[in-house]
């Protein structure tokens, strides 16, 4: 059972995983309080029913005995008739008052005072119509005064003497059931204490093994990646760590793959040498990027940023989605702009200080198609070349400019900027690539791919000023595919 809820585990979202470590956090927490609460309010229930019944027959106790031997009294000498009399409403008060006191503890066996109490109540009520009907049939005063002197009287106090005992009776179940309390909330301290050591042993084992199993694959999969930035194609990831890192991992495993089969292409096109370098550059994901990215996942998750560790797996997938895109080298050019965005997102995260860009290209223009990593490798120049090389944070903005044949898209940085003498070797390395120089190949196979596709009309131009930014121009035609929607 156990081993079949870990595996379920391990193949959660990592949303999932998080909010199953805050649930393991926040239950036993909220289970404890809801507990206590109860405990509590049971205990502060019986308390106010018990206290309330010795202060109801404490009052009873007082004043019964003197009102009703005086209102018996005052009805045998005539002072009042029997219409003024209050007997009984000194009798019905008396009975309410036992009959609220078997309702308060209708959960307490035992109470025969009480039994009594409604005996002698009983007695008083016959004592009471016995002196009624003597005085409607008169001249038997004599023997109204016996009944009260050794009927009425003797009753009343013995009335008097069980209330006594209940009250009695009752002090003690109240002294009684605080000493029970003193001992239950001695419990409760110590049941308490074990409870708060267990939760922080799950603390304890939730803070150590649910970012273990977040930051596991992660590493298992930079571990593949330092292979590949090796030169080892031949290694493969078979990773298990849940939907994002299983999909990372099969996006991973489908580029070594797509990589391979590049450099068969390669060796069996020699003809095609220059196409197959603009497919298999287009292709290949750099893989010191890929390291550095997983690196600050880790660092991410290892922080507690679990938010930050879930949208930025999800941008690298959403990054190497497109840059595989089932080995398509046109694309539209909302694909192209969902690329850079997750470029982008994972960049930011990385300079966050630094780094601030803007997408703003019409929805219009999403269906017309450009060539495949076409605008990502000038985002990146923008970055490295223009905005880390200037102080303070900086801009990029992807903008696009519409005309009747053609539109321009723009990438603009506020970067460091380039002086005229740089401009110009930047300009004739776009256009002409020196042989074993590397320095301009980003910039030159992007204009060279425009031009394969779409002709020479097309391709990039630059603009640029020293301490003001640069400017990156991408010209292409309204293309379609047949098959866009």
């Amino acid at each position: 059972m156990f081993h079949r809820l870990r595996e379920l585990y391990v193949k959660s979202t990592l949303a999932a995983k998080i909010r199953i470590s805050y649930f393991l956090v926040i239950a036993p927490m909220l289970f404890f309080a809801i507990a206590f609460i109860l405990v509590e309010r049971i205990n502060n229930v019986k308390f106010q029913t018990m206290v309330e019944s010795v202060a109801t027959a404490s009052e009873f106790n007082l004043d019964f005995k003197k009102d009703f031997d005086y209102e018996t009294y005052l009805l045998i000498v005539g002072n009042k008739t029997i219409e003024e009399s209050e007997m009984g409403l000194l009798l019905d008060q008396a009975e309410a008052v036992v009959a609220q006191l078997e309702e308060t503890n209708a959960d307490i066996t035992g109470h025969d005072e009480l039994k009594t109490v409604k005996k002698y109540l009983s007695n008083l009520k016959h004592y009471k119509e016995q002196i009624e009907q003597n005085l409607i049939e008169g001249d038997k005063y004599e023997e109204n005064m016996m009944i009260w002197e050794n009927d009425v009287q003797i009753v009343t106090s013995l009335l008097r003497e069980e209330f006594v005992s209940y009250t009695y009776s009752e002090a003690q179940k109240l002294q009684q059931w605080r000493t029970e309390y003193q001992t239950l909330a001695g419990r409760i301290v110590i049941i308490g204490t074990i409870l708060l050591m267990i939760l922080l042993g799950i603390l304890a084992w939730v803070s150590y093994y649910i970012p273990l199993t977040i930051t596991s694959p992660i590493e298992e999969l930079g571990k593949v990646t330092d292979q590949i930035a090796k030169g080892d194609l031949s290694v493969r990831s078979d990773i298990d760590g849940g939907p994002e890192v299983t999909a990372l991992s099969d996006s991973l495993n489908s580029m070594i793959d797509r990589i391979n089969e590049l450099l068969d292409q390669i060796t069996k096109e020699q003809v095609r040498l220059r196409k197959a370098e603009f497919q298999l550059l287009q292709s290949q994901i750099n893989p010191h990027f890929l390291y550095n990215t997983l690196d600050a996942i880790i660092w991410l998750a290892e922080s507690g940023e679990q938010k930050e560790v879930v949208s930025m797996v999800r941008s690298l997938s959403d990054f190497f989605r497109t840059s595989l895109n089932q080995g398509r080298d046109i694309i539209p050019l909302k694909e192209e702009l969902s690329h850079v965005r997750s470029y982008l997102a994972i960049q930011q995260v990385r300079y966050r200080d630094i780094l601030s860009y803007e997408i703003a290209v019409p929805e219009s223009l999403s269906p017309y198609l450009i060539p495949k990593i076409t605008i990502q490798p000038l985002v990146e120049n923008a970055l490295y070349h223009g905005i880390k090389n200037r102080r303070g944070g900086g801009m990029i903005h992807i903008r696009a400019e519409q005309f009747d044949d053609f539109f321009l898209l723009e990438v603009i940085d506020d970067g460091a900027g380039m002086d005229k003498e740089r401009l110009a070797d930047v300009r004739h390395g776009i256009l002409h690539r020196k042989k074993d120089d590397n320095e301009f190949f980003g910039l030159y196979n992007v204009n060279e791919r425009i031009r394969l596709h779409f002709g020479e009309d097309y391709g990039i131009s630059i603009d640029s000023e020293a301490g003001a930014g640069t400017t990156t121009r991408i010209r292409l035609p309204y293309r379609v595919s047949n098959n866009s929607v």
